[in-house]
């Protein structure tokens, strides 16, 4: 038996031990979720927000509670200083960025023919421009540090949440399908084009998830 699966059966399974990771949009939803969930499994955590501080220290103080290390990192993801300062801040912290989740996301919904530009642009800059300029960076830094084999076998490991609108279309959110159709592409030629370099990319495509996003519907 393996010590991993002696500590988790002890309630004590920590796999990723040692690892630092970041999520965009982790203050509240889906990406409050997955910074939990990678600090229970003993990551150390960088969780970026744009707006609600409050709710970001919040998720940081949670974190904290359960043994491992966190920062608040507000930067917006469309915007490409702020990205590079936010990496900045989190490789001075923690020294090195082994799990990069892209998750920060938005809708602007409408009927195509109300759709305004900004409506469009706003869900591009973030949901598709955002994930390339994090991911970049992403990458470089996970090129630079390399394989760290008592960290992990990669050198680091990218997610991309997407949607399940990546596939299905979706009338009223032509900008949202875009944006998600954009980033599973996206996902798939970064993913060979990086092999080489020890570093996975992956996506997550989910449903409908009660979130602040869509509260109404």
């Amino acid at each position: 038996m393996s010590a991993a699966t002696k500590n988790h059966e002890g309630g004590g399974w920590h796999p990723l031990r040692g690892q630092k990771a970041l999520v965009t949009g982790a203050n509240s939803g889906i990406g409050r979720a997955v910074a939990l969930g990678l600090g229970t499994a003993g990551a150390d955590i960088g969780v970026n927000y744009v707006t609600h501080p409050e709710a970001a220290d919040a998720v940081v103080e949670e974190i904290r509670k359960s043994g491992r290390e966190a920062v608040a990192l507000q930067a917006d993801v469309s915007d490409e200083y702020q990205v590079i300062a936010m990496y900045r801040q989190f490789i001075e912290r923690f020294g090195r960025i082994d799990i990069f989740v892209a998750n920060a996301g938005v809708q602007r919904d409408a009927a195509f023919i109300d759709m305004t530009l900004a409506d469009w642009n706003t869900v591009i800059a973030i949901n598709l421009t955002g994930q390339f300029l994090c991911c970049r960076e992403a990458v470089r830094a996970m090129a630079r540090q390399g394989v760290v084999s008592s960290v992990s076998k990669a050198a680091g490991k990218i997610i991309c949440i997407s949607s399940v609108h990546e596939r299905i279309p979706w009338p009223g959110h032509v900008n949202y399908a875009a944006s998600k159709g954009g980033v599973m592409l996206m996902m798939q030629s970064l993913a060979h084009e990086v092999a080489p370099l020890k570093i996975r990319v992956n996506s997550i495509a989910p449903g409908a998830v009660r979130t602040p996003i869509n509260a109404a519907a």
